[in-house]
């Protein structure tokens, strides 16, 4: 007696549902664990975002450098590269780069269009640390486009919304609660200024202080954790250069400290200044 083949393919289907329905139960029981284990998970994940962060802030400095060769035709700018260059050229350029900069922020994601690290806080002080996963594209190209096509902007606010935003992304797919999040964009928002400048302390210091705000002990160590993971991904890439090279000093006379401070009071000042005229020019 023949057996139907149509019924033996219902029953390898039944038999392949089962299977398969098992296993995601089983997965999501073992997650379940794993998500509820304090330490373990928040180091595993601030291990993640550390990686992903780190490539940010690579991927956002080869990228101007690739729009800088588009818009100027060479890698390098220095300055008698650029005197040679016509006047049209040179006001075309930022031009232009501000254009599709524009539509970039008009259709992709307008929360690419601030200086960054304002968002951030934003998004944590009222959405939770709720940050659209598109804005990590949107940012990255409109940046790279403004620095590369000569925009008057600085890399530091980006690479802290890349990270913030790849932190925020990793905690909206793992569905983890309002306070992890928080922590989780912290994280990226230390592994993209650690990248960046090649300062593992400084990220971590800074994204605690400014946009968690909170020095507790269970914030701060996977904040720490995903800082020195970005800036190894960086030294691998990158080298392990400073970002900035400082001349050596010598402390010559304790009085010496009066003038510094009298450069401290000056520049808080200046510094108050430049935040009212910079909020009334927007």
């Amino acid at each position: 007696m023949k057996v139907n083949p149509y019924i033996q393919l219902l029953k390898k289907r039944k038999i392949f549902r089962k299977a398969r329905n098992s296993l995601i139960k089983f997965s999501q029981t073992y997650f379940l664990r794993f998500k509820a284990t304090e330490h373990t998970f928040m180091v595993v994940v601030a291990i993640l975002i550390g990686l992903f962060g780190g490539f940010g802030a690579v991927g956002i400095q080869f990228a101007i450098k690739l729009f800088q060769k588009v818009f100027w035709k060479s890698w390098t700018i220095p300055i008698e590269y650029l005197q040679h260059l016509p006047w049209t050229h040179k006001l075309l350029a930022p031009a232009i780069g501000g254009l599709i900069v524009g539509l970039i922020v008009q259709y992709v994601a307008q929360e690419a269009k601030g200086h960054g690290v304002p968002e951030v806080m934003e998004a944590i002080a009222i959405r939770n640390g709720i940050i659209r996963p598109r804005v990590v594209i949107a940012k990255l190209l409109a940046s790279s486009i403004c620095i590369g096509s000569g925009g008057s902007v600085g890399r530091e606010g980006p690479v802290i919304q890349i990270g913030s935003s790849i932190g925020s992304a990793i905690g909206q797919f793992l569905q983890v609660n309002a306070q992890r999040m928080k922590t989780f964009v912290a994280c990226g928002a230390a592994a993209g200024i650690a990248a960046a400048f090649n300062a593992p302390v400084a990220g971590a210091l800074f994204s605690v202080e400014i946009i968690l705000g909170d020095f507790a002990v269970p914030q701060f160590s996977p904040i720490v954790i995903s800082s020195v993971v970005a800036t190894v991904v960086s030294r691998s890439f990158l080298g392990d250069f400073p970002a900035f090279q400082v001349p050596k000093y010598n402390l010559v006379s304790p009085f010496e400290l009066i003038p510094y401070a009298g450069l401290g009071i000056f520049a808080g000042f200046v510094a108050l200044m430049f935040i009212k005229t910079l909020d009334r020019t927007e």
